[in-house]
Protein backbone atom coordinates (compact mmCIF):
# COMPACT_ATOMS: atom_id res chain seq x y z
CA UNK A 1 0.00 0.00 0.00
CA UNK A 2 1.15 3.56 -0.56
CA UNK A 3 1.32 4.95 2.99
CA UNK A 4 1.62 8.84 2.00
CA UNK A 5 2.55 11.03 -1.01
CA UNK A 6 5.10 13.40 -1.37
CA UNK A 7 5.32 15.77 -3.87
CA UNK A 8 9.22 17.49 -3.33
CA UNK A 9 11.99 15.70 -4.61
CA UNK A 10 13.86 13.25 -2.66
CA UNK A 11 18.02 13.31 -2.72
CA UNK A 12 19.40 10.13 -1.04
CA UNK A 13 22.96 10.96 -0.31
CA UNK A 14 24.78 7.55 -0.18
CA UNK A 15 23.53 4.33 -1.94
CA UNK A 16 25.57 1.37 -0.37
CA UNK A 17 23.41 -1.62 0.92
CA UNK A 18 20.93 0.28 2.82
CA UNK A 19 20.27 2.75 0.02
CA UNK A 20 19.78 0.13 -2.20
CA UNK A 21 17.34 -1.74 -0.27
CA UNK A 22 15.11 1.09 0.64
CA UNK A 23 14.61 2.60 -2.70
CA UNK A 24 12.33 -0.05 -3.76
CA UNK A 25 10.45 0.15 -0.26
CA UNK A 26 10.21 3.83 -0.98
CA UNK A 27 8.88 2.85 -4.37
CA UNK A 28 6.87 1.08 -3.36
CA UNK A 29 5.24 2.52 -0.13
CA UNK A 30 5.59 6.40 -1.10
CA UNK A 31 3.48 8.49 -3.82
CA UNK A 32 6.73 9.93 -5.45
CA UNK A 33 7.60 9.43 -9.37
CA UNK A 34 11.34 7.76 -9.92
CA UNK A 35 12.23 10.61 -11.47
CA UNK A 36 11.82 12.80 -9.12
CA UNK A 37 14.64 10.92 -6.66
CA UNK A 38 18.40 11.50 -7.48
CA UNK A 39 21.41 9.67 -5.76
CA UNK A 40 24.13 11.04 -4.76
CA UNK A 41 27.33 8.91 -3.78
CA UNK A 42 30.80 8.90 -3.35
CA UNK A 43 31.15 5.10 -5.39
CA UNK A 44 29.80 3.52 -8.37
CA UNK A 45 28.73 0.62 -6.13
CA UNK A 46 24.98 0.59 -6.69
CA UNK A 47 24.72 2.22 -10.50
CA UNK A 48 23.02 -0.62 -11.92
CA UNK A 49 20.17 -0.90 -8.69
CA UNK A 50 19.80 2.79 -9.98
CA UNK A 51 19.27 1.73 -13.39
CA UNK A 52 17.09 -0.49 -13.08
CA UNK A 53 14.59 1.63 -11.14
CA UNK A 54 15.23 4.73 -13.75
CA UNK A 55 16.68 6.89 -10.87
CA UNK A 56 19.33 9.44 -11.31
CA UNK A 57 22.99 8.60 -9.96
CA UNK A 58 25.80 11.63 -9.11
CA UNK A 59 28.91 9.71 -8.87
CA UNK A 60 30.55 12.14 -6.64
CA UNK A 61 31.90 12.51 -3.06
CA UNK A 62 30.34 15.46 -0.43
CA UNK A 63 33.00 16.94 1.36
CA UNK A 64 33.23 20.31 3.38
CA UNK A 65 34.65 22.56 0.22
CA UNK A 66 31.64 21.03 -2.11
CA UNK A 67 28.98 20.60 0.13
CA UNK A 68 26.63 23.64 -0.98
CA UNK A 69 27.80 23.46 -4.13
CA UNK A 70 26.22 20.07 -4.93
CA UNK A 71 23.24 20.05 -2.79
CA UNK A 72 22.01 23.45 -3.15
CA UNK A 73 20.75 23.07 -6.73
CA UNK A 74 18.85 19.67 -6.08
CA UNK A 75 17.23 20.98 -3.02
CA UNK A 76 14.55 23.78 -2.46
CA UNK A 77 11.58 24.27 -0.09
CA UNK A 78 9.60 21.31 0.31
CA UNK A 79 12.30 18.00 -0.61
CA UNK A 80 13.77 16.05 1.34
CA UNK A 81 17.42 14.74 2.05
CA UNK A 82 17.82 11.11 2.82
CA UNK A 83 21.51 10.87 4.06
CA UNK A 84 22.48 7.12 3.92
CA UNK A 85 26.30 8.42 4.07
CA UNK A 86 29.64 8.20 5.31
CA UNK A 87 32.08 10.43 6.26
CA UNK A 88 29.30 13.34 5.34
CA UNK A 89 28.67 15.79 8.92
CA UNK A 90 25.11 15.05 9.95
CA UNK A 91 24.95 17.81 11.49
CA UNK A 92 26.00 20.31 8.76
CA UNK A 93 23.45 18.54 6.65
CA UNK A 94 20.60 18.82 9.40
CA UNK A 95 21.82 22.83 9.36
CA UNK A 96 21.78 23.42 5.35
CA UNK A 97 18.37 21.63 5.43
CA UNK A 98 17.01 24.29 8.43
CA UNK A 99 17.92 26.81 6.00
CA UNK A 100 16.42 25.52 2.79
CA UNK A 101 13.47 24.33 4.54
CA UNK A 102 14.18 20.88 2.85
CA UNK A 103 12.66 17.20 5.22
CA UNK A 104 16.01 15.41 6.74
CA UNK A 105 16.87 12.21 7.94
CA UNK A 106 19.55 10.17 8.54
CA UNK A 107 20.91 6.92 10.65
CA UNK A 108 23.24 7.72 12.41
CA UNK A 109 24.91 11.04 13.43
CA UNK A 110 28.08 11.15 11.45
CA UNK A 111 30.81 13.09 11.93
CA UNK A 112 33.51 14.36 8.88
CA UNK A 113 36.03 11.83 7.24
CA UNK A 114 38.44 11.20 9.91
CA UNK A 115 36.50 12.50 12.76
CA UNK A 116 35.87 8.39 14.45
CA UNK A 117 39.45 8.77 14.93
CA UNK A 118 41.21 11.44 14.94
CA UNK A 119 44.30 11.82 18.01
CA UNK A 120 43.68 15.09 18.09
CA UNK A 121 40.54 14.87 19.36
CA UNK A 122 39.86 13.70 22.89
CA UNK A 123 37.74 10.94 23.34
CA UNK A 124 34.89 12.63 24.19
CA UNK A 125 34.78 15.03 21.22
CA UNK A 126 34.89 11.74 19.07
CA UNK A 127 32.48 9.65 21.03
CA UNK A 128 28.65 9.39 19.82
CA UNK A 129 27.68 11.44 23.13
CA UNK A 130 29.63 14.77 21.95
CA UNK A 131 27.88 14.04 18.17
CA UNK A 132 24.37 13.59 19.58
CA UNK A 133 24.98 16.89 21.52
CA UNK A 134 25.91 18.68 18.77
CA UNK A 135 22.72 17.62 17.09
CA UNK A 136 20.55 18.38 19.42
CA UNK A 137 22.35 21.81 20.28
CA UNK A 138 20.51 22.53 16.57
CA UNK A 139 16.50 21.62 18.62
CA UNK A 140 15.92 25.61 19.74
CA UNK A 141 16.85 26.79 16.50
CA UNK A 142 15.02 24.35 14.71
CA UNK A 143 11.54 24.59 16.58
CA UNK A 144 8.32 24.81 13.95
CA UNK A 145 11.32 24.38 11.14
CA UNK A 146 10.80 21.65 8.87
CA UNK A 147 11.04 17.96 10.39
CA UNK A 148 14.93 16.63 10.83
CA UNK A 149 14.67 13.18 11.63
CA UNK A 150 18.25 12.42 13.41
CA UNK A 151 19.59 8.36 14.16
CA UNK A 152 16.45 6.71 12.72
CA UNK A 153 17.27 3.17 11.10
CA UNK A 154 17.27 -0.26 12.91
CA UNK A 155 19.37 0.64 16.25
CA UNK A 156 19.71 3.63 16.69
CA UNK A 157 15.83 3.72 15.29
CA UNK A 158 13.22 0.94 15.63
CA UNK A 159 14.86 -0.71 18.98
CA UNK A 160 13.61 2.39 20.83
CA UNK A 161 10.08 1.78 19.82
CA UNK A 162 10.55 -2.02 20.50
CA UNK A 163 11.33 -0.29 24.15
CA UNK A 164 8.23 1.37 24.20
CA UNK A 165 5.96 -1.80 23.42
CA UNK A 166 7.98 -3.98 25.97
CA UNK A 167 7.25 -1.38 28.75
CA UNK A 168 3.67 -1.82 27.88
CA UNK A 169 3.82 -5.71 27.46
CA UNK A 170 5.63 -5.94 30.82
CA UNK A 171 3.02 -3.58 32.47
CA UNK A 172 0.43 -5.60 31.11
CA UNK A 173 1.45 -8.92 32.20
CA UNK A 174 2.46 -8.17 35.89
CA UNK A 175 -0.67 -6.33 36.26
CA UNK A 176 0.63 -2.60 37.37
CA UNK A 177 -1.13 -0.18 37.23
CA UNK A 178 -0.34 1.85 33.98
CA UNK A 179 -2.02 3.47 31.54
CA UNK A 180 -0.76 3.82 27.84
CA UNK A 181 0.88 7.06 27.27
CA UNK A 182 -0.64 9.00 24.85
CA UNK A 183 1.28 9.88 21.52
CA UNK A 184 1.26 13.31 22.81
CA UNK A 185 3.10 11.90 26.23
CA UNK A 186 6.33 13.45 26.41
CA UNK A 187 9.53 11.83 27.79
CA UNK A 188 8.49 12.39 31.25
CA UNK A 189 5.68 9.86 31.30
CA UNK A 190 7.64 7.34 29.70
CA UNK A 191 10.52 7.30 32.54
CA UNK A 192 7.70 7.70 34.83
CA UNK A 193 6.36 4.16 33.28
CA UNK A 194 10.06 2.64 33.18
CA UNK A 195 10.40 3.26 36.97
CA UNK A 196 7.79 2.25 38.40
CA UNK A 197 8.32 -1.17 36.49
CA UNK A 198 11.69 -1.14 37.89
CA UNK A 199 13.59 -1.34 34.58
CA UNK A 200 17.38 -1.15 35.80
CA UNK A 201 19.06 -1.88 32.64
CA UNK A 202 18.21 -1.83 28.66
CA UNK A 203 20.36 -4.29 26.15
CA UNK A 204 20.18 -3.78 22.48
CA UNK A 205 20.80 -7.28 22.37
CA UNK A 206 21.30 -8.62 18.87
CA UNK A 207 22.48 -12.13 17.50
CA UNK A 208 23.65 -12.18 13.16
CA UNK A 209 23.80 -16.09 12.34
CA UNK A 210 23.81 -14.91 8.64
CA UNK A 211 26.83 -17.52 7.10
CA UNK A 212 27.92 -16.96 2.86
CA UNK A 213 28.92 -19.75 0.66
CA UNK A 214 32.75 -19.27 1.13
CA UNK A 215 34.49 -18.38 4.34
CA UNK A 216 36.58 -15.48 5.56
CA UNK A 217 40.21 -15.21 3.66
CA UNK A 218 42.83 -13.25 5.67
CA UNK A 219 43.38 -9.35 4.87
CA UNK A 220 39.52 -9.13 4.35
CA UNK A 221 37.04 -7.66 6.81
CA UNK A 222 33.77 -9.45 5.79
CA UNK A 223 30.37 -8.06 6.95
CA UNK A 224 26.81 -8.15 6.44
CA UNK A 225 26.00 -4.26 6.63
CA UNK A 226 28.57 -1.33 6.14
CA UNK A 227 32.14 -2.53 6.95
CA UNK A 228 33.52 0.92 7.16
CA UNK A 229 30.45 2.41 9.35
CA UNK A 230 30.99 -1.07 12.05
CA UNK A 231 34.73 -0.24 12.05
CA UNK A 232 34.33 3.19 12.51
CA UNK A 233 31.74 3.04 15.12
CA UNK A 234 33.75 0.03 16.92
CA UNK A 235 37.05 2.42 16.69
CA UNK A 236 35.32 4.59 18.56
CA UNK A 237 35.59 4.82 22.96
CA UNK A 238 32.83 2.31 23.98
CA UNK A 239 29.69 3.97 25.65
CA UNK A 240 26.92 3.04 27.52
CA UNK A 241 24.09 5.12 29.43
CA UNK A 242 24.78 4.98 33.04
CA UNK A 243 22.00 4.15 35.33
CA UNK A 244 21.03 5.22 38.69
CA UNK A 245 21.51 1.79 40.50
CA UNK A 246 25.05 1.50 39.50
CA UNK A 247 26.86 1.43 42.38
CA UNK A 248 30.48 2.55 41.49
CA UNK A 249 32.40 3.61 37.60
CA UNK A 250 34.36 1.27 36.23
CA UNK A 251 38.15 1.58 36.47
CA UNK A 252 38.06 3.23 32.89
CA UNK A 253 35.17 4.79 32.95
CA UNK A 254 34.98 8.72 32.17
CA UNK A 255 32.09 10.98 32.23
CA UNK A 256 32.01 13.39 30.06
CA UNK A 257 31.86 16.83 32.02
CA UNK A 258 28.60 18.52 29.50
CA UNK A 259 25.65 17.77 28.33
CA UNK A 260 23.28 15.60 29.30
CA UNK A 261 25.56 13.34 31.80
CA UNK A 262 23.50 10.61 30.90
CA UNK A 263 26.30 8.44 29.84
CA UNK A 264 30.05 6.95 30.25
CA UNK A 265 32.72 6.41 27.88
CA UNK A 266 35.20 3.56 28.39
CA UNK A 267 39.15 4.69 27.67
CA UNK A 268 39.18 1.77 25.10
CA UNK A 269 37.42 0.75 21.58
CA UNK A 270 34.08 -0.79 21.69
CA UNK A 271 35.15 -3.03 19.59
CA UNK A 272 37.55 -4.28 22.00
CA UNK A 273 35.11 -4.60 24.65
CA UNK A 274 32.71 -7.56 25.67
CA UNK A 275 29.44 -7.46 27.66
CA UNK A 276 27.14 -10.56 28.71
CA UNK A 277 23.54 -10.26 27.33
CA UNK A 278 21.26 -13.04 25.71
CA UNK A 279 18.36 -13.02 23.09
CA UNK A 280 15.85 -16.09 23.09
CA UNK A 281 16.94 -18.42 19.92
CA UNK A 282 20.68 -17.79 20.73
CA UNK A 283 20.52 -17.82 24.65
CA UNK A 284 23.57 -16.21 26.67
CA UNK A 285 26.07 -14.68 24.41
CA UNK A 286 28.82 -12.15 24.87
CA UNK A 287 28.55 -9.12 22.79
CA UNK A 288 30.40 -6.35 21.65
CA UNK A 289 29.82 -3.11 23.45
CA UNK A 290 29.67 -0.66 20.34
CA UNK A 291 28.93 2.69 20.70
CA UNK A 292 25.62 3.39 19.60
CA UNK A 293 23.56 6.91 19.49
CA UNK A 294 20.34 4.95 21.43
CA UNK A 295 22.62 3.95 24.07
CA UNK A 296 22.71 7.66 25.29
CA UNK A 297 19.59 8.90 23.77
CA UNK A 298 17.29 6.07 25.59
CA UNK A 299 18.94 6.98 28.91
CA UNK A 300 18.32 10.56 28.65
CA UNK A 301 14.93 9.93 27.46
CA UNK A 302 13.97 7.64 29.86
CA UNK A 303 15.58 10.01 32.83
CA UNK A 304 12.68 10.68 35.85
CA UNK A 305 13.77 13.88 37.65
CA UNK A 306 12.79 15.14 41.10
CA UNK A 307 11.35 19.17 41.14
CA UNK A 308 14.20 20.58 42.05
CA UNK A 309 15.80 18.70 38.97
CA UNK A 310 18.42 16.22 40.46
CA UNK A 311 17.96 12.85 38.76
CA UNK A 312 16.17 10.32 40.90
CA UNK A 313 15.82 7.12 37.80
CA UNK A 314 18.07 6.08 34.52
CA UNK A 315 18.29 3.02 33.22
CA UNK A 316 21.72 1.70 32.35
CA UNK A 317 21.41 1.42 28.58
CA UNK A 318 24.26 -0.47 25.79
CA UNK A 319 24.72 -2.23 22.85
CA UNK A 320 25.36 -6.05 22.91
CA UNK A 321 26.53 -6.94 20.21
CA UNK A 322 27.03 -10.19 18.49
CA UNK A 323 27.39 -9.74 14.43
CA UNK A 324 27.86 -12.52 12.08
CA UNK A 325 30.70 -15.52 12.57
CA UNK A 326 32.52 -13.81 9.69
CA UNK A 327 32.68 -10.29 11.04
CA UNK A 328 34.02 -11.91 14.42
CA UNK A 329 36.95 -13.27 12.94
CA UNK A 330 37.64 -9.64 10.89
CA UNK A 331 37.45 -7.87 14.24
CA UNK A 332 39.95 -10.40 16.03
CA UNK A 333 41.98 -9.64 13.01
CA UNK A 334 41.75 -5.78 13.05
CA UNK A 335 42.55 -5.84 16.66
CA UNK A 336 45.61 -8.10 15.95
CA UNK A 337 46.63 -5.32 13.72
CA UNK A 338 46.04 -2.21 15.90
CA UNK A 339 43.03 -1.31 14.50
CA UNK A 340 44.72 -1.22 10.69
CA UNK A 341 41.91 -1.80 8.32
CA UNK A 342 42.41 -4.88 6.18
CA UNK A 343 43.20 -4.14 2.25
CA UNK A 344 40.01 -6.01 1.35
CA UNK A 345 36.34 -5.52 2.02
CA UNK A 346 33.11 -7.67 1.57
CA UNK A 347 30.10 -7.09 2.21
CA UNK A 348 27.88 -10.25 2.38
CA UNK A 349 24.76 -10.40 0.19
CA UNK A 350 23.78 -12.85 -2.73
CA UNK A 351 26.06 -15.17 -0.98
CA UNK A 352 24.84 -15.59 2.05
CA UNK A 353 23.02 -19.12 2.16
CA UNK A 354 21.27 -19.24 5.88
CA UNK A 355 20.82 -17.51 8.93
CA UNK A 356 19.09 -14.21 10.69
CA UNK A 357 19.10 -11.10 12.65
CA UNK A 358 17.78 -11.67 15.83
CA UNK A 359 17.58 -7.98 16.72
CA UNK A 360 15.80 -6.86 20.09
CA UNK A 361 15.54 -5.12 22.80
CA UNK A 362 15.90 -7.04 26.37
CA UNK A 363 14.57 -5.41 29.40
CA UNK A 364 16.22 -6.45 32.74
CA UNK A 365 15.52 -5.95 36.54
CA UNK A 366 11.79 -5.52 36.26
CA UNK A 367 9.26 -7.93 37.89
CA UNK A 368 9.42 -11.01 35.61
CA UNK A 369 13.60 -10.39 35.42
CA UNK A 370 14.31 -10.61 31.77
CA UNK A 371 12.20 -9.42 29.02
CA UNK A 372 13.65 -9.89 25.18
CA UNK A 373 11.41 -8.02 22.61
CA UNK A 374 12.40 -7.58 18.73
CA UNK A 375 12.49 -9.02 15.09
CA UNK A 376 13.41 -12.67 13.94
CA UNK A 377 13.93 -12.02 10.18
CA UNK A 378 15.51 -15.13 8.54
CA UNK A 379 17.51 -14.38 5.07
CA UNK A 380 15.02 -16.33 3.64
CA UNK A 381 12.44 -13.79 4.40
CA UNK A 382 13.82 -11.26 3.71
CA UNK A 383 14.50 -11.98 0.10
CA UNK A 384 10.83 -13.01 -0.17
CA UNK A 385 9.23 -10.13 1.24
CA UNK A 386 12.27 -7.26 -0.72
CA UNK A 387 14.23 -7.25 -3.32
CA UNK A 388 18.28 -6.04 -2.86
CA UNK A 389 18.29 -6.40 1.03
CA UNK A 390 19.58 -9.33 3.65
CA UNK A 391 18.03 -9.60 6.66
CA UNK A 392 20.13 -6.90 8.40
CA UNK A 393 19.41 -4.57 6.27
CA UNK A 394 15.84 -5.15 5.92
CA UNK A 395 15.61 -4.57 9.75
CA UNK A 396 17.09 -0.83 9.04
CA UNK A 397 15.49 0.00 5.18
CA UNK A 398 12.13 -0.58 6.79
CA UNK A 399 12.70 1.57 9.72
CA UNK A 400 14.30 4.61 7.24
CA UNK A 401 11.37 3.84 5.39
CA UNK A 402 8.86 4.52 8.92
CA UNK A 403 11.18 7.45 9.68
CA UNK A 404 10.65 8.48 5.68
CA UNK A 405 6.64 8.57 5.84
CA UNK A 406 6.19 9.85 9.89
CA UNK A 407 8.30 12.95 8.76
CA UNK A 408 6.27 13.61 5.13
CA UNK A 409 3.27 12.72 7.93
CA UNK A 410 4.92 15.43 10.35
CA UNK A 411 6.73 18.09 8.61
CA UNK A 412 7.03 21.05 11.35
CA UNK A 413 8.72 19.40 14.08
CA UNK A 414 11.98 20.30 13.83
CA UNK A 415 14.79 18.01 15.18
CA UNK A 416 13.42 15.01 16.52
CA UNK A 417 15.13 11.98 17.75
CA UNK A 418 13.90 8.28 17.28
CA UNK A 419 12.80 8.06 21.11
CA UNK A 420 9.98 10.63 20.37
CA UNK A 421 8.29 9.85 17.46
CA UNK A 422 5.14 7.51 17.65
CA UNK A 423 6.12 4.24 18.08
CA UNK A 424 2.81 2.41 16.98
CA UNK A 425 3.12 4.19 13.53
CA UNK A 426 6.80 3.36 13.19
CA UNK A 427 6.22 -0.37 14.17
CA UNK A 428 2.97 -0.82 12.07
CA UNK A 429 5.04 0.64 8.77
CA UNK A 430 7.71 -1.98 9.41
CA UNK A 431 5.75 -4.98 10.39
CA UNK A 432 5.80 -6.65 7.24
CA UNK A 433 9.02 -6.51 6.97
CA UNK A 434 10.55 -7.60 10.44
CA UNK A 435 9.81 -11.32 10.01
CA UNK A 436 8.53 -13.08 13.37
CA UNK A 437 8.20 -10.08 16.11
CA UNK A 438 8.17 -11.81 19.58
CA UNK A 439 8.43 -11.03 23.24
CA UNK A 440 10.06 -13.72 25.15
CA UNK A 441 10.45 -13.81 29.39
CA UNK A 442 13.36 -15.49 30.55
CA UNK A 443 15.36 -16.28 34.43
CA UNK A 444 18.52 -15.18 32.46
CA UNK A 445 20.85 -13.00 34.50
CA UNK A 446 24.46 -12.14 34.18
CA UNK A 447 25.36 -14.15 36.88
CA UNK A 448 24.13 -17.50 35.63
CA UNK A 449 26.31 -20.81 36.03
CA UNK A 450 29.64 -18.10 36.75
CA UNK A 451 32.65 -18.84 38.63
CA UNK A 452 32.13 -22.66 37.33
CA UNK A 453 35.71 -22.72 36.12
CA UNK A 454 37.59 -19.94 38.25
CA UNK A 455 36.37 -17.81 40.99
CA UNK A 456 35.19 -14.04 39.44
CA UNK A 457 34.68 -11.56 41.89
CA UNK A 458 30.96 -10.40 41.40
CA UNK A 459 28.31 -8.43 43.14
CA UNK A 460 25.71 -10.85 43.89
CA UNK A 461 23.41 -8.72 46.09
CA UNK A 462 22.30 -6.88 42.43
CA UNK A 463 22.98 -9.45 39.39
CA UNK A 464 22.25 -5.98 37.38
CA UNK A 465 25.17 -3.91 37.88
CA UNK A 466 27.49 -3.42 34.99
CA UNK A 467 30.50 -5.16 36.46
CA UNK A 468 28.13 -8.21 36.18
CA UNK A 469 27.78 -7.85 32.70
CA UNK A 470 30.96 -6.75 31.47
CA UNK A 471 33.12 -9.47 30.24
CA UNK A 472 36.78 -8.75 31.58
Amino acid sequence: MKHVAFHGRLVMLGFGSIGQGVLPLILRHIDLPAEKITIVTAEPRGREVAAEYGIAFVEQAVTRDNMRDLLVPRLSKGDFLLNLSVDVSSVELMKLCQELDVLYLDTVVEPWAGGYTDPALTPSQRSNYGMREEAIALREAALGGPTSVTAHGANPGLVSHFVKQALLDIARDTGAPIATPPPSADRAAWAAVAERLGVKVIHIAERDTQVGNHPKKPGEFVNTWSVDGFVGEGSQPAELGWGTHEKALPPDGHRHGFGCDAAIYLMRPGASTRVRSWTPLEGPFHGFLITHNESISMADYYTARNAEGSVRYRPTVHYAYHPCDDAVLSIHELAGKNWEMQPEKRLMTDEIVSGMDELGVLLLGHAKGAYWYGSRLTIEEARRVAPHNNATSLQVTAAVLAGLIWAIENPRRGVVESDEIDFDRVLAICAPYLGEVVGVYSDWTPLQDRGRLFPEDVDASDPWQFRNIRVT
